[in-house]
């Protein structure tokens, strides 16, 4: 063997040396890489189990509040339902009550500079008025006017219904 076929020799052999090693050293960077890639992934999937959790305690809470606001809502519903019955109730008594002249509406008389009978510009403290003139209404009119009053009753009903549902679900 002359001595460049050595020399070329122990060049091939120190190049497979360091071939080998370097090969070596990827084995062991992959090694490392993989297990700080394995670490990232199991931290990963915490980060993820913790937001799911955190999302589903905050759906439920969510839920929750809506029940409540849906029964509280079902409540006004039904108290403002009774209340409109309990209206409409007291309206048709009414009614009824003046077809069959068991009560008569009245209006208290303005004073009349022409006529000798004056009526006091102040009510009573009670509210009833001694010795005024009345003057008695049709049947048909004062139908005409508890028609009117219970429409203002029945949109006042229905606005506080309105109201407190706005209350309810506004923030």
């Amino acid at each position: 063997m002359t001595p460049v076929q050595k020399l070329i020799g122990l060049a091939v052999l120190i190049l497979l040396l360091m071939a080998g090693a370097a090969g070596v050293t990827w084995q062991v960077q992959d090694w490392r890489m993989g297990e700080k890639l394995a670490e990232q992934a199991g931290l990963h999937k915490d980060g993820l189990n913790r937001i799911s959790m955190a999302a589903a305690a905050k759906a439920s809470a969510d839920q929750d509040k809506r029940l409540g606001l849906e029964q509280q809502l079902a409540g006004q519903d039904q108290q403002h339902s009774k209340e409109l019955s309990d209206a409409q109730r007291n309206q048709a008594r009414l009614r009824d009550q003046l077809a069959t002249a068991d009560v008569r509406l009245s209006v208290l008389l303005a004073e009349d500079p022409a006529s000798s009978c004056n009526v006091p510009a102040t009510p009573g403290a009670a509210g009833v008025v001694h010795a005024a003139r009345r003057s008695q209404l049709e049947p048909a009119h004062a139908q005409r006017i508890i028609a009117i009053t219970d429409d203002g009753d029945n949109a006042i009903i229905a606005l506080r219904a309105c109201q407190a549902y706005v209350r309810a679900v506004a923030p």
